[in-house]
């Protein structure tokens, strides 16, 4: 894929349902690119019905090209429904809020969401880009995916969503050895204040990871028995939700997370 297409295409990514309309310069702004460049991929995508400008206002929003072509993968892959019924057994199983997301480019994009019934409890985003780095779901996807994938977040600048997010290229990397150890990940308040993640990989037919499933909670109800919970179901949906996209987890990676489920997670 051409330089060009790569940053046009990238463009897309800053849409979101908290903010669903961006205007030009504000994209500028986020991509780092220059203004007249982002209007002449804006026009190209507009084009295809990618993006459309609202006339009033002069803000970008997502096109209905988006639409069509996001009807046309869910039809010949219903990974949303596939993921749907197992989010919810997740979501039950811990009282808490389940979610799955997808390695989408450069991004993480969350794509199903089962959340918990309790009052007080965490919200995502349908469609939310989520960070590599602070999130659970961010480091169970970089710790078995393509290395490229790695170099290219580590390359990237890292915000410091909260006070304990680890920005530093060797803290990240020491978190993703962890990580791989453990065979699941680990984010207690990285990203948001009181919100305690635990992720588990998702693996494509090459063994990749493609993705993760997590389990979302307030970081004042994750007690030692909830993390133990949550451990082995988190593990255990990841395992059907892999198997449902037509993926393979690595014999090594398979045996560890049997193990796991044997005896029990380690502190």
């Amino acid at each position: 894929m051409s330089s060009t297409v790569t940053k046009a295409l990238s463009l897309l990514e800053f849409f979101s349902e908290d903010e669903p309309e961006l205007g030009l310069s504000d994209l500028a702004r986020r991509s780092g690119m220059d203004k007249a460049a982002v209007h002449r991929m804006l026009g190209s995508m507009a084009e295809s019905g990618l993006v459309e400008q609202q006339a009033d206002s002069r803000l970008y929003r997502l096109g209905a090209g988006v639409l069509r072509l996001a009807r046309v993968r869910e039809t010949a892959f219903p990974v949303s429904a596939m993921m749907q019924p197992i989010l919810l057994r997740l979501s039950t199983e811990t009282g808490e809020t389940a979610h799955a997301s997808l390695i989408s480019g450069r991004a993480l994009a969350n794509i199903a969401t089962c959340e918990s019934k309790k009052g007080s409890r965490v919200s995502l985003v349908a469609g939310e880009v989520l960070p590599y780095h602070s999130t659970a779901s961010g480091l169970a996807a970089l710790a078995y995916a393509d290395d490229k994938l790695l170099d290219r977040v580590l390359s990237a600048p890292r915000e410091a969503r909260t006070r304990f997010t680890l920005t530093e290229r060797d803290d990240i990397l020491t978190r993703i050895e962890v990580v791989r150890a453990n065979g699941f990940s680990e984010s207690d308040q990285a990203h948001e204040e009181d919100v305690h993640g635990l992720a588990a990989p998702l693996f494509d037919r090459s063994g990749r990871a493609c993705g993760a499933v997590s389990v979302s909670t307030p970081s004042h109800r994750m007690t030692a028995e909830q993390r133990q919970l949550s451990i082995a179901a988190v593990l255990r949906a990841a395992e059907d939700i892999t198997a449902g996209l037509g993926g393979q987890r690595p014999r090594g990676y398979a045996d560890q997370v049997a193990g796991l489920l044997a005896s029990g997670p380690r502190d």
